[in-house]
């Protein structure tokens, strides 16, 4: 009893941080990104104002960009509803994750998958994917690397999640309480996996193995 609640606070922090990471990721996105948009039209609009003319060609150009940041803004609505992605695609979350800082970063990803994912608890994948997530935000903070691989495999026995960065690595004894590794750590243990994590001059690449025994127990 005691343990399932303990597993229950943590499900509630993993949820609450998953939340609070993709809103502090829109926020910068609306700053960044439709701000961008939206000033460029108003400046376009003064433009014409001041000079007391409009042309068609004014018009349809502050309509494409309008619209742009529109399709931005419901990409974004969809963003925030991760909750539900979740429960519908796994991997979708992930790859939606590494589009969004593709293009607020400026970074490249690799993203490659061997065989299909199995169905997993969804609330052990709620919390692999805020160890991913944690991982990626880590090496996004330390690792000054501008490539992200992101390997997924899936044997008999086992489902397992890389994310490996080509940046300059760290002790990770020392950066232990830094990086939240304990928590990441932690939470691994909870749902029965395991947390293998590797650094040195060449990058850094943190694995999340979750036995497939479980899904059959389930």
């Amino acid at each position: 009893m005691e343990s399932e609640l303990y597993f229950q606070s943590e499900l509630i922090k993993t949820r609450i941080e998953i939340k609070d990471q993709t809103l502090s990721e829109i926020s910068k996105e609306l700053h960044d990104n439709i701000g961008q948009i939206i000033s460029v039209a108003i400046m376009q609009l003064n433009i014409s104002i001041n000079n007391k003319t409009v042309q068609i060609k004014e018009l349809k150009d502050l309509k494409e960009v309008l619209a742009k940041s529109l399709d931005e803004l419901r990409i974004l609505s969809r963003i925030i509803n991760k909750d539900n992605l979740l429960q519908n695609n796994f991997l979708e979350a992930i790859q939606q994750d590494l589009e969004r800082i593709k293009k607020l970063k400026k970074i490249k990803y690799h993203f490659n998958q061997i065989g299909i994912v199995p169905t997993i608890h969804e609330e052990h994948e709620l919390i692999i994917y805020r160890i991913f997530q944690e991982a990626l935000h880590n090496s996004l903070k330390h690792s000054r690397s501008d490539l992200f691989d992101v390997h997924i495999e899936t044997t008999a026995k086992v489902f397992r999640l890389r994310l490996k960065d080509f940046g300059i690595g760290y002790d990770l004894n020392k950066s232990n309480s830094g990086l939240g590794l304990n928590n990441m750590k932690l939470r691994t243990k909870l749902i029965g996996a395991k947390l293998i994590m590797e650094s040195d001059e060449t990058g850094t690449s943190v694995t999340i193995e979750y036995p497939l025994t479980q899904c059959d127990e389930d």
